[in-house]
């Protein structure tokens, strides 16, 4: 049964992870826990990340259910607005300008003492869970490339890719950003990084929009 929505999944898990790459709130988060206080607490917050972003699958799967059954003009209209999303998405990755550091992106910095990995993973699940770009992000996904016949439990499963690849995602930047001097000159070139992303999601905003 699985093989009968490979299409959708592919497309699915691209653009997630187009998203996931996208330099934000998680991407600066994990950067300053991994350089102010090591390798293991940065890997915690990347977990505590991808157990965020079980917070949003569940509530999108409901709220989807529920849509499904609704009038065929509400659906179309949240397809819109998911798409239009993406477009700005990628439309503010397009624009995107050199950083001279981190810090214009970082606020309350933490006590460099007390950090325990608990600490480290609810900082990592609060700040994904709290995000309001990834909930219209996951309405957007979850109604414009999602059928209305995909199974609840198939939905299910895109979810828990979704989180396995957000953690795995994050573990890497930890491990990659550990150095001070590679977050250096990431920040320098990350900007072009950014703008090849926004142009890959304009692409797939135009896809969904002219389909619908």
């Amino acid at each position: 049964m699985l093989s009968n929505y490979l299409g959708e999944f592919l497309t699915l898990a691209t653009l997630h992870f187009l998203a996931v790459v996208a330099p934000g709130p998680d991407f600066a988060v994990t950067i300053r826990q991994s350089v102010r206080f090591g390798r293991w607490v940065g890997i915690c917050t990347a977990l505590g990340i991808g157990a965020g972003i079980s917070v949003h699958v569940l509530y999108t799967l409901l709220g989807v259910g529920a849509l499904m059954h609704s009038t065929a003009w509400l659906l179309t209209a949240a397809k819109v607005v998911g798409g239009a999303y993406i477009l700005y998405l990628g439309i503010s990755l397009l624009r995107s300008q050199p950083k001279s550091s981190l810090e214009k992106e970082q606020h309350n910095e933490q006590a460099a003492t007390g950090q325990t990995p608990f600490k480290a993973f609810v900082t990592g699940f609060l700040t994904n869970a709290t995000n309001p770009k990834a909930t219209l992000f996951f309405l957007a996904i979850f109604t414009t490339l999602i059928s209305a016949t995909t199974p609840l439990q198939i939905q299910a499963l895109y979810g828990l890719w979704m989180c396995m690849v957000n953690a795995l995602w994050f573990v890497v930047v930890a491990l990659f950003f550990s150095s001070a001097k590679v977050r250096e000159v990431f920040m320098r070139m990350g900007h072009w990084f950014e703008r090849t992303m926004g142009v890959v999601l304009i692409l797939f905003a135009g896809r969904l929009i002219l389909s619908l």
